[in-house]
């Protein structure tokens, strides 16, 4: 399986988890990662802070001197051949033959340049263990169904949301993870329990806290 560079909010799951005290291998089986990818990216960044993370990981990126080939025609039209379950390979090798890589493709869904869930990917050689999903809410519109603005991350206000659970998985607690998508701030607060009123007071306490969302 090819590698892919940690997205933002694993960069903050991250940075919980150790918050949490969970162990290097523990961290990457619930991302769904190889230890020696968290590993690596703890030995990085000591004292391991996701928005220091990620910040270096984006300079480090504008260093080295790609510049990305993807227009607002290319954009769409991957877009719909993943949502018509073609892979990144077929994409290239039937639309874009020696213009573009892949694992350019896999890049720019990962960065969040083409905005379609992980999903959307057809499962290719040895399969991730399954993630954790006990943590897991739903509220409110998936990005994909909001505003091309919002998808392009254009304007601040528009958060993506998650949690964080207990290692051990007996604990009712957990932790909610924002995102937001535009500067990629990000807020974690504890949450005594997964009920539907805890999240959506967690919501609501952030959305006081940045009213122009």
């Amino acid at each position: 399986m090819s590698y892919t560079h940690l997205t933002t909010a694993e960069r903050v799951k991250i940075e919980t988890y150790l918050e949490l005290g969970m162990s290097i291998r523990s961290i990457a089986r619930r991302l769904g990662r190889q230890p020696s990818t968290v590993s690596r990216e703890i030995r990085r960044n000591p004292g391991y802070k996701s928005e220091r993370a990620q910040e270096r990981y984006v300079r480090a990126k504008a260093n080295c001197g790609a510049k990305t080939k993807l227009d607002e025609t290319m954009r769409r039209t991957i877009i719909r051949k993943l949502r018509a379950t073609w892979s990144p390979e077929q994409i290239v090798g039937r639309l874009f033959d020696g213009r573009i890589a892949f694992s350019t493709i896999y890049r720019w869904i990962y960065s969040g340049l083409i905005d379609v869930p992980t999903t959307a990917l057809r499962q290719k050689g040895k399969r991730r263990k399954p993630v954790e999903t006990r943590g897991r809410f739903n509220v409110g519109l998936s990005i994909s169904k909001r505003p091309s603005e919002v998808r392009g991350r254009q304007t601040f206000g528009h958060w993506e949301l998650d949690t964080v659970v207990s290692g051990r998985g007996k604990s009712k607690a957990c932790v909610a993870t924002f995102v937001e998508r535009k500067s990629r701030f990000y807020l974690a607060l504890p949450i005594a329990d997964r009920s539907a009123a805890s999240m959506e007071g967690a919501i609501h306490t952030v959305h006081a806290a940045f009213p122009e969302g």
